[in-house]
């Protein structure tokens, strides 16, 4: 047998062990933005750095402002790339907990009709169960060989889920120590269930909210209704506003840097078998929206977009009560491509809001962080040893895509530490993160660990 049959051979026998390991701190309920969970949080990250340690690569709790970060080195100056593994150990919140067919931070293993099975409790997906398929790919190359074919530096991040707040000041406090040739990152997902992905494309997303006042207090609508101005009628103009009747946003200079699909790519997703109607009817919807003219992937992972995540004003409790508004609010988040800017996205929007709100009336800008948008070459040699290394595991090339969503430590390696990243990771889009009833996949947590060991192995040949 080759060494990584012989490592792969390991991981299948210990699989069991894996499961029971995984299980363990995915009890541990560290969700990082309830202050109650400030010490289950610290019990993750001093897991984790046993767990490592235990293993051979040795590993620390850093403290930080916030919830600490996990930092663990295994280093012999071995030929090839030195590599850093990002994860995150904190957790979204449970709620609404009655939605849970059992105690979320219970796991247990569901068997289906079919005979497949899937890992059920908060964090199995998002991200417990997908960081600990580096770990233990990591475990069984040391167990089986006495090393790891690459140098290895694992970061383990606990707020991920809360904003990253104590991040920024951690990477550049420990910049000479953190700075790698390549970042590998977990946080991400396969393209179906059997066809492995590498994601190329991360939008970047910027956010704003308003609050649009009006009369010094609620005014009773028979009395001054249609004399008035109307908060609530303020913001849904604006709302309207944003977007024509083709779908495209109508800031100006909204389209600034942002590019069309590469032909190779719009080919390569066009194979993809990509049902738009499949994808909205899990939601129960079937009509899609956004440009015209798109394709339905470009909508989730090339085009722009504005979004309304909030919006309030006036009464909401139950019943009527017959009021004009003081004042209305709104939420707002931009997801970005190419190269836009998100202050000038920021700056656009409120100048086109400021155009809006009539001379007696004012808004309040409250700002949310923004991040860009970031690209990944794909002729880069990290992500032909990655696929490489996928195909032969799953036995389908492994597609590349882009993401709709944003993972902005992605960009802080890039902007603050010089390091591309190699996004592998084997989520579903049926895993339900962030909802009750999270559920990772035992294949996509068993083939995940066997993936990363063949990515290791591929990362250290010449």
């Amino acid at each position: 047998m080759s060494q990584i049959d012989k490592v792969l051979a390991r991981i299948d026998a210990d699989l069991d062990n894996a499961l029971a390991r995984l299980f363990d701190l995915i009890k541990i309920r560290s969700i990082s933005t309830d202050p109650a969970y400030k010490a289950d949080c610290r019990q993750a990250a001093e897991w984790l750095a046993r767990e490592l340690t235990s293993i051979g690569i040795e590993a620390s709790v850093r403290d930080t402002a916030g919830h600490p970060m996990v930092v663990g080195h295994r280093k012999s100056g071995k030929p090839g790339p030195h590599v850093l593994f990002y994860g995150h150990y904190d957790v979204q919140p449970v709620d609404p907990l009655n939605l849970w067919e059992t105690d979320p931070f219970e796991p247990r293993l569901v068997t289906r009709a079919d005979g497949s099975k899937m890992i059920v409790a908060r964090g199995s997906a998002d991200d417990k169960g997908q960081l600990m398929t580096f770990v233990e790919a990591a475990r069984a190359y040391i167990a089986e060989t006495g090393d790891l074919p690459v140098d290895v530096t694992v970061l383990f991040e606990g707020e991920e889920e809360s904003g990253s707040p104590s991040l920024h000041p951690f990477l550049n406090a420990n910049k000479d120590e953190l700075t790698c040739d390549l970042a590998l990152v977990c946080d991400t997902s396969m393209w179906d269930k059997d066809t492995p992905a590498i994601s190329i494309m991360l939008r970047g997303m910027v956010g704003d909210e308003i609050i649009v006042r009006a009369a010094n207090r609620d005014l009773h609508s028979g009395s001054y209704g249609g004399s008035a101005q109307n908060p609530n009628h303020i913001v849904a103009g604006i709302i309207a506003g944003l977007h024509d009747e083709t779908g495209r946003i109508t800031l100006p200079g909204f389209y600034d840097g942002v590019q069309d699909l590469p032909e190779s790519l719009a080919k390569m997703w066009a194979e993809l078998g990509f049902s738009v109607e499949d994808y909205l009817g899990e939601i129960g919807l079937k009509y899609p929206r956004g440009e015209k003219g798109r394709l339905p992937l470009e909508h989730i992972w090339t085009r722009p977009t504005a979004e309304v995540n909030g919006m309030w004003g006036g009464y909401q409790g139950p019943g009527s009560k017959t009021v004009i508004p003081a004042e209305a609010h709104a939420k707002f988040t931009f997801r970005l491509v190419g190269e836009q800017d998100p202050e000038k996205i920021r700056a656009s929007f409120r100048a086109y809001v400021q155009s809006r709100i009539p001379a007696d009336c004012t808004v309040e800008f409250l700002a949310k962080d923004g991040s860009p948008a970031l690209s990944l070459d794909p002729t880069m040699p990290a992500v032909a040893k990655g696929q490489a290394a996928l195909e032969a595991e799953w036995g389908k090339p492994a597609a590349l895509i882009g993401m709709g969503g944003s993972i902005p430590i992605v960009g802080d390696f890039k902007r603050m530490l010089g390091m591309d990243s190699l996004l592998i990771g084997f989520g579903l889009e049926d895993d339900r993160i962030h909802s009750p009833n999270e559920k990772y996949e035992l294949r996509s947590f068993h083939k995940g660990i066997r993936s990363w060991a063949r990515v290791l192995a591929e990362l250290a040949k010449g």
